[in-house]
């Protein structure tokens, strides 16, 4: 029994890999007239599998500590295995189109994949563990990114993602090195007990940061964002900015609060920086965009930098904020892609100017997309007023006045660029809209699922006492 307890104390990797295992398998026997009819069956698989991922189990631990499950991974996994069940329902429609419909089965496997490896890396517990799994988490999204192989810009993109991504993940492991060199382990717990301000840990430190930076896309390591995220395929950018990001974040959360626990000054002013130019820099660049996807891309990178105010707060708050307000990032910013991608999909609009005169054509998904951007925004009472809350009271928690005040600043000028986007759909005059369409109905089980999100995530204000709950005996 207890062997099947800690298989189980990873049900939710080992489920990833069977599934992606099953449906790379049944590709292979599929006719291509036939390869439509995979996109349910993947979907059925994985739901199934996400359901068993919220059975409760004891926490544990595996393989000498380099494995480690507790109710707030699970929980957080879960949360992300809702996200890419959101993406695999918007998906629909764009995996059924002529060009498409043969490489459904790799779709699912290679995002699978990347989801196994962000599940690792959320419940390592070395860094042999987390950079094993940030790597099985990377080298599948250049694939994904690069999906559209008839267009040249989205191989532009793949290229571009697997050149950074390489850098970074370079940069990131020599700060490991310098930490292992001066602390002689590799393991969290033992890690943080040798953590002084010296000049080896404090370099180690600084490059470690910086590769997380370029996963997180904080400024100045953003650079490739927004490049990559226009020529990805929509829902690939969907999936980047929420659920390659959200586990950056939360792992980056663990480990400051875990193994640099004992330098807290030092991180903290780091983070400090980096909030300010992240937020500011995001913001300024989302004002010029015009392509929708360029457009999220900027706003994903001042979200990131909101993040920070959250990881500031420190302990239990501290976490709890930056896993509340992803939480709520995922149905929000679903939302607006999922919006973007249904339009992109039918009509092959993707820029804001694109969207004058929605409203008088297809009014629903203008309602959902102003929804999204209002709870992007903080637009009380919607989820992300309440998200946003939370990450300024876990600031203000630790006296950070000043950050909080720009961060508002930054959230005035973001209220500014999000409403451009209201105006253009409700307001601004077009005599050929984007025609009357119906999206396919995963795509509205899939946008539905994000406005029930939107809306009850902060209303219901038992969520976020759960989530402390779940973290407060953990730091």
């Amino acid at each position: 029994m207890d062997s099947l307890r800690y298989i189980f104390l990873m049900r939710h990797e080992l489920i990833l890999v069977l599934v992606a295992l099953i449906i790379l398998i049944t590709d292979l026997f599929v006719s291509p007239g036939r390869k439509p009819r995979l996109i349910k069956f993947s979907l059925f698989l994985f739901t199934f599998g996400m359901l068993i991922g919220f059975l409760p189990v004891q926490p544990g631990t595996l393989f000498g500590g380099s494995f480690q499950g507790n109710a707030l991974t699970d929980f957080f996994k879960d949360v992300l295995n809702l996200a890419v069940l959101i993406v695999f329902l918007q998906s629909d429609g764009y995996l059924k189109n002529a060009e498409n419909s043969t490489k459904a089965g790799e779709f699912f496997v290679l995002i699978l994949l990347t989801l196994t490896g962000m599940d690792f890396m959320i419940s390592s517990g070395d860094f042999l563990t987390f950079f094993i799994g940030l790597e099985t988490a990377s080298i599948p999204l250049a694939g994904l990114v690069a999906f559209d192989r008839h267009k040249s810009r989205s191989a532009e993109a793949g290229v571009k993602l697997i050149l950074l991504s390489a850098l970074s993940s370079g940069v990131l492991l020599f700060g490991l090195s310098l930490i292992y060199g001066a602390t002689g382990s590799i393991y969290f717990d033992d890690i943080a007990g040798h953590i002084t301000a010296s000049p080896l840990i404090i370099f180690g430190f600084i490059f470690f940061i910086t590769g997380m930076g370029f996963k997180i896309s904080l400024v100045p390591f953003h650079l490739w964002t927004a490049d990559v995220y226009e020529g990805a395929p929509v829902n690939i950018t969907a999936y980047l900015s929420v659920v390659s990001k959200g586990a950056a974040a939360f792992i980056l959360t663990i480990i400051l609060y875990k193994v640099f626990k004992n330098i807290t000054g030092l991180w903290e002013t780091s983070l400090y920086v980096l909030a300010v130019l992240t937020m500011t820099v995001g913001n300024l660049f989302a004002l010029r965009q015009d392509n929708i996807k360029r457009f999220l891309a900027f706003s994903s990178i001042a979200q990131a930098g909101y993040i920070l105010l959250g990881i500031m707060g420190t302990g239990g708050l501290g976490m709890s904020t930056v896993v509340y307000f992803v939480l709520i990032y995922v149905f929000t910013n679903l939302g607006a892609f999922g919006v973007a991608s249904a339009i992109s999909n039918a009509s092959g609009v993707e820029t804001i100017s694109g969207y004058n005169g929605l409203y008088s054509t297809n009014p629903k998904l203008s309602l959902l997309m102003m929804l999204s951007l209002f709870s992007l925004a903080g637009i009380p009472p919607v989820a992300g007023f309440f998200g946003k809350f939370f990450l300024f009271t876990s600031a203000g928690n630790k006296g950070y006045f000043i950050l909080i005040l720009i961060a508002v600043i930054n959230a005035t000028i973001a209220l500014y660029y999000y409403l451009s986007v209201v105006k253009a759909m409700f307001i601004n005059k077009n005599d050929h809209p984007v025609p009357y369409f119906r999206s396919p109905n995963t795509m509205r089980l899939g946008l539905i699922i994000c406005v029930l999100g939107v809306v009850f995530t902060g209303v219901f204000g038992n969520i976020f006492e759960y989530i402390m709950s779940l973290s407060h005996p953990l730091f």
